[in-house]
């Protein structure tokens, strides 16, 4: 039995990864344009104009944009900005940005 389980769980793996499609600069542009995620516990619009609003009950304004294949923010009063490889998930309804470190944030669209 135990044999069958673990033979399950390491082809179940690449199954579950099947799940995300990672997204190119147009399809992130496409895919933030004034949309809103619901993360747990916080919010976040994305604007046309390449602002941004976060918020988890205090409200921060920053900027987006599409750099090459990735999702990159600035949160001011810092100058740097921050970017993440963005997937989709296959039923269209959740978004996720994975760090350079493998750190992942999954925010749902809001419609």
């Amino acid at each position: 039995m135990l044999r069958i389980l673990t033979i399950f769980l390491l082809c179940a793996g690449p199954v579950w990864a099947d799940d995300w499609a990672p997204m190119g600069g147009d399809e992130i542009e496409t895919a933030l344009d004034e949309t809103t995620l619901q993360y747990e516990g916080a919010r976040q619009v994305f604007y046309k104009s390449g602002r941004t609003l976060y918020d988890n009950g205090r409200p921060s304004w920053g900027y987006w944009a599409a750099r090459g294949d990735m999702y990159c923010s600035q949160w001011p009063p810092a100058d740097g900005w921050e970017c993440y490889r963005l997937e989709r998930h296959i039923s269209d309804k959740v978004l996720r940005f994975v760090s350079e470190t493998g750190y992942i944030t999954e925010g749902w669209i809001v419609e």
